[in-house]
C-alpha cells in the first residue's frame, strides 16, 4: 500500500527532523521513519472503519427511533439501504480488518461527533438520495454506493481532511495518497470473497521497505559528499539564502539517483521536483531541477551513474 511517493515524503521529514536535532542517532531516526510508515497503514485501516463506524451509527439511530415514546411510521418502518448494505456488512466481517484494528488498538470510539458529522455529510448528499431511488438493489450497487460517498463526499471534505490532521501528526502528508488506495480496496472488493478479502499490505513487495531504510541511511551517510556537490554548482546563487528544505530535498534526491540504478534518472528527478513545489517556494521546483540537472550531467561525464 505505502508507495514510493510516500516513502520519499517520510524520509524527507525524518531528514529534516534528523538535522533539526542535532544529528541524533542513526537507529532512533530510522526507527522513527518506520513508525511514521506505520502510521500511514494505521490511517488506511482507521478509513476503512471509518464506513463501518458511520453504519453502525446511523443503526443505532434508527433503533432509538423506532422505540422512542411516540414513533411515526416513519420511525416504526424507516428504510434500512444503509443499514443493510452488502458491501459494508463484508468489510465488517473482514478478518484481515479486524486481526489488525484488535492488534493496533484502532478505534472510532473517541470520535464519536466525528462520526455524527461524517454521518450528516452521507444523509444530506445527492448520492444518498439517489442511492434509495436505485431500483437496482445488490452487491455492486451497495459496494459503488460506497466508492461515490468514499470519493465524493469523504475525500473531499476540508472538515475531515482538517479533524484528521488534528487525529495525528503523522497524517499530515498522507491523507490524500491514503484516500486513494482505499478507493483501490473499495473497488476490489468481491461478494464471492467473503470474509477472506484480501486488504492491501503494507509495503507492495520486500523491495519498498528496503527502498525506505536504505534511502534514508545514504541520505545521512554520504550527506556531507552530497552537500559539497550541491553547493559546488550553486556558484551564481548565495548559499545562505537558499531554503534549507531545498536543500535537503537535493540531498535526498542525489541519495536516489546514485543508489539505485534501476529507477530511471528522470523518475527521480520529478519526483523530486514535485516535492520541491509542495514543500517550499513557487520557484523551488525550478531551482532544483536546474541544479540537478546540472549535477546529473557532471556525474554521468564521471561515470558515477551509468542509467538513463
Amino acid at each position: 500500500m505505502i508507495n514510493r511517493i510516500l516513502i520519499r515524503i517520510k524520509v524527507l521529514q525524518i531528514v529534516y527532523s534528523y538535522y533539526q536535532n542535532g544529528h541524533g542517532d542513526l537507529k532512533v531516526a530510522e526507527n522513527e521513519l518506520m513508525f511514521s510508515l506505520q502510521k500511514s497503514y494505521d490511517l488506511y485501516h482507521y478509513l476503512l472503519l471509518l464506513m463501518i463506524e458511520v453504519t453502525n451509527l446511523h443503526r443505532r439511530n434508527l433503533d432509538i427511533r423506532k422505540h422512542k415514546f411516540m414513533p411515526t411510521p416513519e420511525d416504526l418502518t424507516p428504510n434500512t439501504r444503509l443499514i443493510d448494505n452488502r458491501f459494508i456488512k463484508q468489510l465488517a466481517d473482514n478478518e484481515a480488518l479486524n486481526q489488525y484494528v484488535a492488534a493496533e488498538g484502532i478505534s472510532w470510539a473517541n470520535d464519536e461527533d466525528f462520526i455524527k458529522q461524517v454521518l450528516e455529510l452521507i444523509l444530506a448528499s445527492d448520492i444518498y438520495a439517489e442511492y434509495l431511488e436505485n431500483k437496482e438493489d445488490n452487491y455492486e450497487t451497495d459496494r459503488e454506493f460506497w466508492r461515490q460517498i468514499f470519493k465524493k463526499i469523504i475525500c473531499s471534505s476540508e472538515y475531515i481532511e482538517e479533524y484528521l490532521e488534528d487525529k495525528s501528526i503523522y497524517w499530515n502528508d498522507d491523507i490524500a495518497i491514503v484516500e486513494t488506495f482505499v478507493l483501490k480496496t473499495i473497488k476490489k472488493f468481491k461478494e464471492t470473497e467473503g470474509s477472506k478479502q484480501e486488504l492491501l499490505p503494507m509495503f507492495k513487495d520486500k523491495e519498498d521497505k528496503v527502498f525506505a531504510t536504505k534511502l534514508f541511511h545514504q541520505t545521512i551517510l554520504k550527506g556531507k559528499e552530497y552537500r559539497e556537490r550541491i553547493s559546488k554548482h550553486m556558484k551564481n546563487w548565495e548559499s545562505e539564502r537558499i531554503a534549507n528544505i531545498d536543500m535537503l530535498i537535493m540531498q535526498v534526491a542525489l541519495a536516489e539517483i546514485m543508489t539505485f540504478p534501476t529507477i530511471p534518472t528522470n523518475v527521480s528527478l520529478n519526483e523530486y521536483i514535485d516535492m520541491a513545489k509542495y514543500y517550499s517556494t513557487p520557484k523551488s521546483g525550478t531551482f532544483i531541477n536546474g541544479i540537478l540537472d546540472s549535477i546529473v550531467n557532471e556525474l554521468k561525464n564521471e561515470k558515477l551513474i551509468l542509467k538513463d
